[in-house]
């Protein structure tokens, strides 16, 4: 065998027999199935104080926004109004609701967090988590 090229051990890697991990780890590449599995990995993806803060803040906005669509139609209807601009008005609350959300949400991974959000590879379970997320830090088990 040549001298330049390292020979292969059969002995275990002692690094990989003492490695220690945080609760809910999973390697890389891992295929969550359920939000409390998935969790401890999304909150892993927002450490950053300020990127939480942007999270908080646009999906406040996001909610406020997507609830002033539901009562713009319950008011067309209550006030015997039509109901079509009254759905174009929602749709485009609606819209500028998932915009705002995750303009704050994005502005806080790229600039503050340096990570890629986890919408791009988890987008159902990373859209829940966010309202996990929102609601411990509301009920203030997450620091704001």
């Amino acid at each position: 065998m040549p001298a330049n090229k390292p020979q292969k051990s059969e002995k275990a890697d002692p690094m990989m027999s003492t490695m220690v991990v945080g609760p809910g780890w999973r390697p890389e590449g891992y295929d969550y199935k359920t939000l409390d599995e998935f969790f401890p990995y999304y909150m892993r993806e927002h450490s950053n104080r300020t990127c939480r803060r942007l999270h908080f803040v646009g999906t406040t906005i996001g909610m406020l926004l997507f609830l002033s669509a539901v009562l713009s139609v319950v008011w067309a209807a209550l006030t015997k109004q039509p109901l079509g601009p009254a759905f174009g008005q929602a749709l485009v609350l609606v819209l500028a609701a998932h915009v705002v959300g995750y303009a704050a949400a994005w502005t806080g991974h790229f600039f503050f967090e340096h990570n890629k959000p986890a919408t791009f590879k988890y987008p159902l379970l990373s859209y829940r988590g966010d309202y996990r997320m929102w609601w411990r830090i509301l009920t203030g088990k997450i620091a704001f």
